[in-house]
């Protein structure tokens, strides 16, 4: 893992992945709310001799600590709330392939990851290549403010323990599940490890996020992909991204649900290699 620091002063943990030779090729994936890169650890070795591959842990996730995304000077009880957005994030990646010295790369995001592909595309157009949107969604609807909010309370009333049979089931099939148990446990101790601050902050930014006046202007081949079974960002919206979005391309995994990146990774990197090549 490597660091950078943005320009409002929070470190951003990032990992390339990358043969001896640099590409040409290059590929960004972003994970999903209260996950970190790691999601991508199935995924990556299948494109690694086509791309060199970029992933990290966005703003308040993962290794890119909670401690930085406050003012250093403020007390631990008088905090300002935090305040994350799709354009933010979108903004922080920007930062960070300008410190690689990245002009442009195909982005692709998982869930939360898939807001902020669509937030930068919209935001940096000329520095999307292409598109993956992976078990996502531009909105989620005139209750989404509300919904998101509750869960954020719910987190801190019940802490993130009290939420984690909720999500591994929301995560995987049950098929999968029993067959990985040791990919469910990975999952739930990063899951668990989250600042509640931050994990509150994401679900706002979802339930606040709002990306449809970016879609009729994408211009870049866009791979929209979902898992048959996912409840959180279902069919249907996978297929309401689709028909925003001209020329996209949508694929539904039989059986998935909503981390395909980690129980579908064979499939999701052929959905990607169709945009890296």
């Amino acid at each position: 893992m490597s660091s950078f620091i943005t320009s409002d002063g929070c470190p951003i943990e990032y990992q390339l992945h990358s043969r001896a030779i640099p590409k040409l090729r290059r590929i960004v994936l972003i994970h999903s709310l209260a996950l970190d890169g790691s999601i991508w650890g199935r995924v990556a070795p299948h494109l690694i001799d086509h791309a060199d591959i970029l992933t990290y842990d966005c703003r308040g996730h993962g290794r890119s600590t909670v401690a930085a995304v406050y003012d250093r000077r403020e007390t631990d009880a008088h905090r300002t709330p935090l305040q994350f957005t799709a354009e933010l994030f979108a903004r922080d990646l920007a930062e960070l392939l300008d410190h690689l010295e990245w002009p442009n790369a195909v982005v692709a995001g998982c869930s939360m990851g898939g807001c902020v592909a669509q937030a930068f595309a919209g935001l940096y157009p000329a520095r999307a290549n292409s598109l993956g949107l992976i078990d996502t969604t531009a909105w989620y609807g005139e209750d989404a403010p509300t919904v998101w909010r509750e869960r954020a309370a719910g987190a801190r009333a019940k802490s993130l323990s009290g939420l984690i049979d909720f999500q591994v089931t929301r995560w995987f099939s049950d098929r999968f599940r029993e067959a990985h148990p040791d990919l469910v446990t990975a999952a739930t101790k990063v899951f668990l490890a989250n600042d509640l601050d931050c994990y509150a902050a994401s679900c706002i930014l979802l339930g606040d996020a709002d990306l449809r006046s970016f879609l009729p202007s994408l211009q870049v081949p866009v791979e929209i992909v979902v898992g048959e079974e996912d409840y959180a960002t279902p069919v249907a919206a996978a297929q309401t991204l689709h028909e925003a979005i001209r020329g996209s391309r949508l694929t539904i995994l039989p059986g998935a649900r909503h981390l395909t990146p980690m129980e579908c990774p064979g499939e999701i990197a052929s959905c990607l290699m169709r945009l890296i090549e």
